[in-house]
């Protein structure tokens, strides 16, 4: 049996993500939660809110709603999960957040949905074209920033995985008309349901980040 920890930047655990996970990973693998707002009340998370600069996260709190933040909120606290994870016997952690994210110390491999993302979709996207659908407007230029170090050209448009089918329809109708080689669902809480919405509007292929990195900790435990 294989113990695997899972870090959320909201609150855990996120039974919307583990669905599309435990398929991968298979029945032999045992699954350790954390989040960095576990315990927090609604007051001291609106206290997180992003100011200008801030480099801004979106998750899914326990309750079912979404919460927007700023990262540096939540640093001490991510490294207060990894400790716990470790100290609960977790062989390896995977964060649930394509965000990008200053190094942590850790006595166990940790893996990245942004790192691998950023690895392998300039890989899949052959003439270095792609669209990417982020939740919120506010993070549409910095996602656009981190993408451009890794491709030629890259669309982004906004659609929540935690808001109205509608919205995230509106998104993937958007890269219909935009001529690139794939669409990136950049968020750790877009599902395989919504993968096969976009790609259906769209006519793209799609890249889902819970997934993808899902199979490359796999290789890594295998």
């Amino acid at each position: 049996m294989k113990t695997i920890g899972l870090i959320t930047i909201g609150q855990s655990p996120r039974t919307d993500v583990t669905p599309d996970l435990e398929p991968i990973f298979g029945p032999d693998v045992q699954l350790l939660q954390a989040g960095a707002l576990d315990g927090s009340t609604a007051q001291e998370i609106a206290a997180f809110a992003p100011e200008e600069g801030d480099y801004v996260l979106i998750s899914k709190l326990r309750d079912g709603t979404s919460a927007v933040f700023a990262e540096k909120h939540i640093l001490p606290r991510l490294q207060q999960c990894i400790r716990d994870l470790e100290d609960q016997g977790a062989e390896l952690i995977m964060f649930l957040c394509t965000g990008s994210f200053p190094a942590f110390e850790s006595r166990v491999p940790l893996v990245f949905p942004c790192a691998v993302l950023n690895g392998t979709v300039p890989a899949l996207a052959g003439r270095s074209r792609i669209g990417v659908i982020t939740p919120k407007e506010e993070q549409i230029d910095q996602c656009a920033h981190k993408w451009k170090d890794y491709v030629q050209s890259v669309h982004v448009v906004a659609g929540s995985p935690y808001g109205e089918p509608e919205e995230l329809d509106r998104a993937a109708k958007e890269m219909a008309g935009m001529d690139v080689d794939l669409v990136v669902l950049d968020c750790i809480g877009y599902t395989s349901a919504m993968k096969e919405r976009v790609r259906q509007l769209s006519g793209k292929p799609v890249v889902l980040s819970r997934t993808i990195a899902a199979r490359v900790v796999m290789e890594l435990l295998a």
